[in-house]
């Protein structure tokens, strides 16, 4: 993830900036060579395929931001995120599925790059082929089990990753509910906040917040990358030369690149990508069959539905996209439970003809369960639109009083599930909502567009 946050800048801002800036920025990258001698590779596809990979080298992080950060602990020399990036041959879409750290794989037989050792074929979690061959034995067991060829791989550390999001001035983050990890000290409440470079790192490193483990680490991993994409585009970045060279000079510090990701290579990338927005982008994880797959010598790892995965595999290579095209919507304000979940009843509380069928059909209209049949009930001078709830329902009171901004919120014991609105005289329009974790089509796959703030 945190590559895709370095090469977002890159290649979007490649084309307006210029070949000259380019190049004396490709002079910073370092540089691996994770092709050499590879034989047997699967066949190559349409489009640009990117193995992107986070490790968690943090060398160059202050003791006081290891301390406020809780970045402390020894690094594993692994990898700590692994996405495949596929952007589409005619360069108006990225593909983005996030591959578990966790992943059960098999690496394949190999050689010790520091102690000469072979090693046979051999069962391991995927963050480990990392550890155990670099840079060249990662992308030879992703190609394994993918069926994908990468054609470039881009690598960056956690330090790179905070100094680039500063220099862009904070990342934007909207979140339904509270979000508190004590292992990597995150601590937001409900609502939009702009995360600094060390914040966005406890964000996207955060795996204690919920049951989703891993598998919700990466979701908001997603999400994030969406709103850096957001901000990137939208904020002046890619057409002014002296802040685009600072973000990129600044992200180029700590990345490792394949040696054929060169100059040219971010400029075909960066004109064609001119007009990429949120929406250009989809993002998806592997299918999974099981997320506690237990492995003798390994412990609990993730194993990936293998009939899912291969045809999500199969749509990267012949450069399909992974979300079904649907009509654009406006954006939705996240909630932490789905609309389509909540039971409304609604009440006309003024002497407005209507206003009871209106409220309905803009509730219905954004998802909620209404009933179709608004009543007439309590005072007929109703100034402020009220909500009732019974108290173990609160969570879902909580996101029907997002859709209608400005309302009252009354618990009232023994009510039931089903929630009652009475409209007053302040209504004028119901705000859109969504789950904040819809998901679509087969592969769970969502745009850039469906998770940023609105």
């Amino acid at each position: 993830m945190r590559v895709v946050t370095g090469l977002s800048v890159l290649v979007l801002g490649a084309g307006g900036i210029g070949h000259a800036v380019v190049s004396g920025l490709e002079t910073g990258i370092g540089r691996v060579d994770p092709f050499k001698d590879m034989k047997n590779r699967p066949q190559g596809g349409h489009g640009m395929n990117f193995l992107l990979v986070g490790t968690d080298g943090r060398d160059r992080i202050s003791a006081a931001e290891k301390e406020k950060y809780k970045l402390g602990g020894a690094p594993c020399h692994c990898t700590d995120t692994l996405m495949l990036v596929h952007v589409s041959a005619d360069k108006q879409r990225a593909s983005v599925v996030s591959l578990p750290r966790d992943s059960y794989a098999e690496l394949p037989a190999h050689t010790d790059g520091t102690t000469g050792k072979e090693h046979a074929s051999h069962p391991v979690k995927l963050n480990a082929a990392y550890a155990e061959g670099g840079p060249h034995l990662t992308v030879r067991t992703v190609e394994q089990m993918t069926g994908v060829k990468i054609d470039h791989y881009l690598e960056i550390d956690f330090t790179s990753f905070m100094k680039t999001v500063d220099t862009l001035g904070g990342v934007e983050i909207c979140t339904a509910k509270p979000l508190k990890d004590s292992y990597t000290g995150l601590d937001l409440a409900a609502g939009t906040h702009e995360l600094d470079g060390g914040q966005a790192l406890q964000y996207v490193r955060s795996r204690h917040l919920d049951g989703a483990a891993d598998l919700g680490r990466m979701q908001r991993q997603q999400k994030f990358m969406a709103a850096l994409i957001e901000q990137t585009t939208s904020s002046g970045v890619l057409m002014n030369p002296m802040k685009f060279q600072r973000v990129a000079s600044t992200m180029l510090e700590s990345v490792r690149a394949d040696k054929g990701f060169g100059t040219d290579q971010m400029l075909e990338l960066g004109k064609a990508m001119r007009g990429f927005t949120p929406a250009s982008s989809e993002f998806a994880s592997v299918p999974v069959e099981d997320e506690s797959y237990q492995v003798k010598g390994i412990g609990s790892t993730v194993k990936w539905d293998a009939e899912k995965s291969k045809k999500m595999f199969q749509s990267l290579r012949e450069d399909q996209p992974l979300a079904p095209h649907l009509p654009k919507r406006p954006r939705a304000t996240p909630v932490g439970v789905a609309p389509e979940q909540i039971r409304v009843q609604v009440y006309n509380g003024t002497p407005k003809d209507g206003l009871g069928q209106k409220v309905d059909a803009a509730l219905r209209g954004t998802g909620f369960d209404t009933t179709r049949a608004p009543l007439n009930g309590g005072p007929q001078d109703l100034r402020r639109t009220l909500v009732t709830y019974d108290p173990r329902w609160d969570r879902s009171a909580k996101s029907l009083a997002t859709a209608l901004p400005g309302c009252e919120l009354k618990a009232v014991k023994g009510q039931g599930a089903t929630m009652k609105v009475t409209a007053g005289s302040d209504f004028t329009e119901v705000q859109r909502v969504k789950a904040e974790d819809t998901q679509r089509g087969e592969f769970g796959t969502v745009t850039g567009d469906e998770v940023v703030c609105p």
